[in-house]
C-alpha cells in the first residue's frame, strides 16, 4: 500500500535570458526525454510539476513555472517576481551576457519582493543548445580571441565569485544529463519547505498531552 504523504506545493520560476536552454532543462527533469536532436521552440509560458521525494515520509510538489527568456535590458514582468516562492535563474556559460543578466534579474527580485529571504539557485546549462541568430560581431571578436575553454572557466569562476558574495547556491548542470538536475531542485525544495522546528521539551510537551486528555 502506497503510505507517502503529499506534502506543501512550492512555486518556483525558471528564468533567464533567451536560448540558455530552460525548456530543455524542464523537459529532462520532469521527462528524461531530451537529447542533442531535440527541438525547442521559444518558450511563451509553460508550467511543470514535480513531485520531489522530502526524505521526510512525504512528498512535496514544485510547480516550476518555464517563463520566456529575456534579451537586452528587458525586465521579469512584476507578477513574475509577486507569486513564486523560489527562483531558479539559469546562464550559458558561453555567453557572459546570459550572467550578466542574472545580476539584473536579482536586483530586480529583492527591489519587488516583499520577501527578502526568498531561495534563490543559479544553474550553470553546460548544453544549452543555442538556436536562435548568430552573436554580434563585436562579440565575436572578443570570444575569438579567447580559447572557448578558458572563456568558459573565466565565466563559470566568475559566476561561482558572484554567488558567493551574494550567499546563492551555485550548480554546473547538463540539459544532456537527467541525474545532474536532481540535487539543485531537491535541494531547493527543502529551502522552501524547512522542517518544523520540534519542541526542545519533550517532557512538558507529553505532559500537556497527557492533561488535555484527562481534561475531555
Amino acid at each position: 500500500m502506497l503510505t507517502t504523504k503529499i506534502g506543501k506545493v512550492g512555486k518556483v520560476l525558471i528564468c533567464g535570458m533567451k536560448g540558455v536552454g530552460k525548456t530543455a532543462l524542464l523537459e529532462q527533469l520532469i521527462y528524461g526525454n531530451v537529447s542533442v536532436e531535440t527541438e525547442f521552440h521559444p518558450t511563451i509560458e509553460d508550467i511543470y510539476v514535480a513531485s520531489v521525494d522530502s526524505g521526510r515520509g512525504s512528498r512535496e510538489i514544485l510547480r516550476l513555472h518555464d517563463s520566456a527568456g529575456l534579451q537586452g535590458k528587458a525586465q521579469l514582468p512584476r507578477h513574475y517576481i509577486h507569486f513564486p516562492d523560489g527562483f531558479a535563474l539559469v546562464y550559458d556559460p558561453t555567453d557572459p551576457s546570459s550572467l550578466d543578466m542574472l545580476a539584473d534579474i536579482k536586483q530586480d527580485i529583492e527591489r519587488n519582493k516583499e520577501k527578502k529571504d526568498v531561495p534563490i539557485i543559479v544553474l550553470a546549462n553546460m548544453r544549452s543548445k543555442r538556436r536562435e541568430a548568430p552573436p554580434s560581431i563585436f562579440h565575436a571578436q572578443q570570444t575569438n580571441s579567447i580559447n572557448p575553454a578558458n572563456q568558459m572557466e573565466i565565466v563559470l569562476n566568475r559566476a561561482i565569485s558572484w554567488c558567493s558574495r551574494e550567499r546563492i547556491k551555485h550548480y554546473t548542470v547538463n540539459a544532456m544529463e537527467r541525474p545532474s538536475l536532481y540535487d539543485p531542485f531537491i535541494n531547493l525544495c527543502a529551502r522552501l519547505h524547512p522542517p518544523q522546528a520540534k519542541s526542545t521539551f519533550p517532557q512538558l510537551r507529553q505532559v500537556m498531552q497527557k492533561t488535555q486528555k484527562s481534561d475531555v
